[in-house]
C-alpha cells in the first residue's frame, strides 16, 4: 500500500496539519500508523466526517453515482457525460460532433467518418469522460490543489501535449501564456495565487452560485495550466454545484460568446455571466424534469 505524509493529507483535503494529526491520533483515519514521530497515512484514506455535519446527498448526485456505478444507459448520467464533454471540448476547438462524442461514450469506438479526425480530440473526449466520473465520486470533497491537478492529469494524459518536454501534465504551467489576448499569471506565481484563491474560496463552507462563478472567473484569470484551463474550470463549476445543492449547468455552443463576454466583464457587470449560467441551468433543469429528478 502507498502512504503519504500528514502534510500531504492535509493539503489534499484543505485542512490544517494539526487537524490531520488529531485525526490520526484519535484513530479516525483507518490504517494510519506512526514510525517514530511521523504518521504514515494511506494514500487512499478519506476525510473523516464530523458527526451530524455530514451533508445530505442531493437527488441528482445520488442518481449520477448510482447510474455511473451501474453503467445505466439513457439516464441523466449518460446524457450529462455526452453533453458536458461535447460542449466543453467544442468550446476549446474540438471538431468531433455531438453524435461522434455519443458514439465514443456508448461504444468506445469512433464510428465511420469521411472526415479526418484529430487523435487528440478522441483522447481528450475519453479523458473528459473520466474527469466527469472523478468529480461525481469526489463531489463533496473541498477544492484543493491536488484535486485540481488530478483533473488536469486525467484530461491531458496520452495527448500529444503530454509528449512535449515543456508541457507539464497534472502540474502548473512552465511557460507564460495568455487568454483572449490578456496576460495571465506568470508561471512562478501560479502556486501562490492558486493557494490564495482556494484559501479564500474554501472559507465559506456553503457556497452560492455567485461564489462559484467568482471562483471560476478568478481561476481562469490565473490560467494555471499550459492548456486545459477552461475544461478544468468548467468541471470544477459542475462539481461545486453538485457539492452545494445547486443545479449544475453546461455551457452550450449557442451560449459560448455570451459566456466569454461574462468572463471578460465579471467585476464590472456580473449579470452577463450570471444570466448566461442561469440560462444554461434552465436547460439542465429541463433534463432533470424529463428524468423526474427533484431539485430546489
Amino acid at each position: 500500500m502507498e502512504y503519504i505524509s500528514v502534510m500531504q493529507f492535509a493539503e489534499k483535503f484543505g485542512i490544517s496539519e494539526r487537524t490531520a494529526r488529531n485525526y490520526c491520533a484519535s484513530g479516525k483515519i483507518e490504517g494510519a500508523f506512526l514510525t517514530g514521530k511521523t504518521w504514515n497515512v494511506p494514500a487512499d484514506a478519506v476525510l473523516p466526517q464530523r458527526g451530524a455535519a455530514k451533508k445530505k446527498v442531493s437527488p441528482l448526485l445520488k442518481a449520477l453515482r448510482e447510474q455511473k456505478d451501474s453503467r445505466l444507459k439513457g439516464g441523466i448520467y449518460h446524457r450529462t457525460q455526452i453533453d458536458l464533454t461535447y460542449n466543453s471540448n467544442h468550446i476549446e476547438g474540438s471538431r468531433l460532433t455531438h453524435d461522434q462524442t455519443r458514439y465514443i461514450f456508448e461504444t468506445n469506438t469512433i464510428g465511420i467518418t469521411d472526415e479526418t479526425v484529430n487523435v487528440d480530440d478522441i483522447v481528450e473526449t475519453v479523458n473528459h469522460f473520466r474527469c466527469i466520473d472523478y468529480i461525481i465520486d469526489h463531489a463533496e470533497e473541498p477544492v484543493t490543489e491536488a484535486l485540481v491537478k488530478q483533473l488536469h492529469l486525467l484530461l491531458k494524459t496520452g495527448t500529444s501535449d503530454s509528449r512535449k518536454d515543456w508541457f507539464a501534465v497534472g502540474d502548473y504551467k512552465r511557460l507564460a501564456n495568455e487568454v483572449g489576448g490578456q496576460e495571465t499569471c506568470p508561471p512562478k506565481e501560479v502556486h501562490q495565487q492558486v493557494k490564495a484563491l482556494l484559501g479564500f474560496y474554501n472559507r465559506n463552507k456553503r457556497k452560492k452560485l455567485e461564489d462559484i462563478l467568482d471562483f471560476h472567473v478568478r481561476f481562469e484569470q490565473i490560467h494555471p495550466f499550459q492548456d486545459g484551463n477552461g475544461r478544468v474550470g468548467r468541471l470544477l463549476m459542475f462539481k461545486e454545484c453538485l457539492a452545494n445543492g445547486i443545479v449544475p449547468f453546461i455551457i452550450t455552443d449557442d451560449l459560448k460568446l455570451f459566456y466569454y463576454r461574462g468572463l471578460r466583464e465579471w467585476g464590472h457587470i456580473n449579470g452577463f455571466l450570471t444570466d448566461t449560467c442561469l440560462t444554461a441551468q434552465d436547460q439542465y433543469k429541463s433534463l432533470l424534469d424529463y428524468f423526474k429528478i427533484t431539485y430546489k
